[in-house]
């Protein structure tokens, strides 16, 4: 279905809208797992350091509510979507979330002004407008199929439509076979703190097995592992569970991730000694890149 709504607007059939203020989307080809919400973070983070403001749009997966609304970052991911809600309260900017991705920019810069914004999983969101989009890709995603297959929502053709290709978890370049395209690398990693000995770590998210590489790498052995679909909403009957393998495996405690935190929500407690693990994202030449896509962006809305 994506497919055929994006071929009627490469043919003109459809018509993308445009905002005022400048677009950035960050975006991918799977279905989850290449670090879409760490790189939001990242970006936020470079363009807030240079004083300029932006709001982060999005659609919200998972929330049960509808329409356009502003994120609370206090409140629940049942509302807005657990990234959604981890974005707001890490760059506090607005963030605002809604099906139709216009409509959510549309409201923000009637809020706002037209300032800049992050299209947060936005490579496949055709209906908007963007100056400037950023794909990811993983080592995984060159050899990997079309769903339901496999986890590639388009194929790698599909890179061509995009202005910087970010390689992230030691993905080359070679097998992309990119045209044109900026390429950035990047580097994804975990920042570990008072981590209980011997721990059992659970999260849902989309590759959990990442994670636990990660958290190897830093010389933390897990005794036991718990695994959900990504953004799991947790339960009553998910804490027992994990407090009776605790028990089992003669664990020191937990550790999970910040997305799983966010859908812990009030059961956070109850885990402890829980140790909530950040998810970093490094870019290589980060300012380089920043200045080429705001000198990009300036010149496709000047027209030249």
């Amino acid at each position: 279905m994506v497919s055929a709504r994006n071929a009627l607007y490469d043919r003109g059939i459809l018509r993308t809208r445009r905002l005022q203020g400048g677009v950035i989307s960050v975006g991918n080809l799977s279905a989850g797992g290449s670090g879409k919400t760490p790189f939001v973070l990242l970006l936020g983070e470079l363009l807030a350091a240079r004083g300029i403001k932006f709001d982060v749009l999005s659609r919200g997966y998972g929330r049960r509510s509808r329409g356009t609304r502003l994120v609370d970052p206090a409140g629940l991911p049942q509302e807005f979507g657990d990234e959604p809600l981890l974005l707001a309260r890490k760059l506090r900017v607005p963030v605002v979330v809604g099906e139709d991705r216009y409509e959510a920019g549309r409201f923000a810069e009637s809020r706002f002004g037209p300032q800049f914004h992050l299209l947060d999983d936005g490579f496949q969101h055709r209906a908007l407008a963007r100056d400037f989009d950023i794909v990811l890709v993983t080592p995984q995603d060159a050899n990997d199929r079309l769903l339901p297959a496999g986890r590639l929502r388009e194929p790698l053709h599909s890179l061509r439509r995009a202005d910087a290709v970010v390689l992230a978890s030691g993905a080359a370049a070679e097998p992309f076979l990119l045209q044109g395209q900026l390429v950035w690398r990047a580097r994804r990693g975990i920042v570990p703190n008072d981590v209980p000995p011997r721990p059992v770590v659970f999260c849902g998210i989309a590759r959990p097995q990442n994670f636990v590489l990660q958290l190897k790498a830093a010389n933390i052995e897990p005794v036991a592992e718990a695994f959900y679909r990504d953004h799991h909403a947790y339960c009553e009957k998910d804490v027992r569970e994990l407090l009776d393998l605790k028990q089992r495996s003669e664990a020191g405690g937990f550790v999970t991730t910040e997305k799983d935190a966010v859908n812990l929500g009030g059961y956070l407690s109850a885990l402890a000694p829980l140790s909530v693990v950040p998810v970093k994202m490094e870019l290589a030449d980060a300012a380089n890149a920043v200045d080429t896509m705001l000198h990009k962006i300036g010149e496709r809305k000047r027209g030249t």
